[in-house]
């Protein structure tokens, strides 16, 4: 038997098989990102399809609550929140009043309970014309998400399991945008190559098997590419370590969203929370809960003079005695209204006021983002486009598996599932090119902590399997 130490050193690759390395490369990670957190991004995609379609879920489970036969005339808020306090009881705490927007809507009268969990409150909603209390929920956030918006929600952010649960999440987020851009890649090389071009942008209908899944697969992901780096790119700014990141670039680069100061003493400022719609504090708050209902009234009309359009409002009295009242915009669809104004309660004069036309352009941006990736920046388009880009998503991770299923070598026994693309992209890739890899490797990895731990765990999981994998070689050659 001969040994293999001696045999001779493989000769040098020359330089023209130097090409195709990076085809290779981004072959060999879209493959392994995919099946890897597959995974986290199905779980993503499919409950952020059904999160599309909350909002009108919402309107048919809590019909009740939310609606109200229309009127020729309304109460003022001072009788709906004296009916509301009357309901709840002595000794609560209103942290915030939300007019009925709308004919046939009601009005929120949302308190302070230490018995909810965090940005929870709860939400009586009263009838604006009559005063009749129409039921009370668990409101969450700035959206004012309902309970079973707010379980979809969660589901979508942290899978229900607090801060732990959201490096799911920014898993998902991460690492569709590092697969979709090698698949844009992948999609180009290939594209240039290929006669029947039309095959990459919609499916070949008359291939079969394997083919016919990779033709799907392929057109298909052309058409989501960008909805899906959309998706990447907002989402992450909700992540625990890359969302940090992103909040002190913006910071750095006085990008930040303008804050309203409510502080009547001289203080600090209360900054404003892009997120606070999806898990902020918004309406949250305690408040010192000596408070005139007349006052929201008196509060709300000043605040309508100055900046303030009727519609979506949020009124939040001052959480003590040297803060002000704050009379903010919601409506989170196009045109963005976000004004909001702060008045003094003892003098009602306006303190501060923050316009969304004086925003900086990049804090415009985020604003919009944001509200897009919601689906409510412009409304049931808006949700039926998250829908069908979700829904691809959902698609695309299934047809991956299952063309990982079919390329499975046809020798028998046969094994369970295919094999992953070839290695050694790097081993022949020149000098620059491994440079300029680790590189941006290790840039991503900074500003996305997460989606570099993992890409590290990934490379070490594939250092060992090459390196059994040639051992079991070595052995066999003997």
């Amino acid at each position: 038997m001969t040994s293999t130490l001696d045999k001779p050193a493989p000769a040098p690759l020359p330089p023209a098989n130097r090409k195709g390395w990076m085809p290779q490369l981004l072959l060999r990670l879209h493959f392994y990102a995919a099946i890897l957190v597959g995974p986290f991004i199905l779980v993503a995609a499919t409950s952020g399809a059904l999160y599309a379609l909350a909002p009108q879920i919402e309107q048919m489970v809590y019909a009740d609550e939310l609606r109200a036969p229309e009127a020729d005339s309304y109460l003022p808020l001072a009788d709906q929140i004296e009916a509301a306090d009357a309901y709840v009881g002595d000794g609560q705490t209103i942290a915030a009043v939300r007019p009925a927007p709308n004919p046939g809507d009601t009005t929120r009268v949302m308190y302070a309970d230490a018995s909810l969990g965090e940005s929870e409150t709860r939400a009586v909603f009263v009838d604006p014309a009559t005063a009749d209390i129409r039921g009370e929920l668990t409101a969450y956030g700035t959206s004012g998400a309902l309970p079973l918006r707010t379980w979809i929600s969660q589901l979508h952010r942290n899978l229900h399991l607090g801060e732990v649960g959201r490096l799911y999440s920014e898993l998902a987020a991460s690492w569709l945008g590092v697969i979709t851009l090698a698949g844009v890649a992948l999609w180009v090389v290939r594209v240039r190559k290929a006669r029947a071009k039309k095959d990459f942008v919609r499916p070949n209908r008359t291939a079969k098997g394997y083919r016919a899944i990779l033709s799907w697969h392929t057109s298909t992901g052309i058409w989501l590419a960008i909805g899906a780096l959309f998706l990447a790119a907002t989402g992450i700014t909700w992540s625990a370590y890359g969302g940090t990141n992103v909040a002190d670039l913006r910071a750095a680069a006085n990008w930040s969203t303008p804050s309203l100061n409510t502080d009547l003493s001289g203080g600090a400022e209360v900054a404003h929370d892009d997120h606070a719609h999806h898990g902020g504090s918004g309406g949250g708050e305690s408040t010192t809960g000596d408070v005139s209902p007349a006052a929201f009234d008196s509060v709300l009309s000043i605040a309508e003079e100055v900046n303030v359009n009727t519609g979506l409002v949020e009124i939040r009295p001052p959480a003590g005695a040297e803060t002000a009242w704050v009379v903010q915009e919601i409506q989170r669809s196009f045109p963005t209204e976000v004004d909001a104004v702060a008045i003094d309660g003892q003098t009602l004069e306006v303190t501060d006021r923050v316009d969304f036309a004086d925003y900086p352009f990049a804090a415009k941006l985020a604003r919009w983002g944001i509200d897009t990736h919601q689906g409510s920046m412009f409304g049931l388009p808006n949700q039926i486009g998250l829908f069908i880009t979700a829904l691809g998503i959902v698609a695309m991770v299934v047809w991956g598996y299952v063309m990982w299923w079919q390329r499975r070598p046809t020798r028998e026994p046969r094994p369970l599932v295919g094999r992953a693309p070839a290695r050694g992209a790097l081993a022949r890739a020149p000098w620059w090119g491994t440079a300029a890899v680790l590189v941006v490797a290790v840039a991503i990895g900074v500003f996305l902590p997460l989606l570099g731990w993992s890409l590290a765990a990934f490379v070490a999981v594939d250092l060992v399997l090459g390196a059994v994998q040639r051992r079991r070689a070595g052995v066999r050659s003997r």
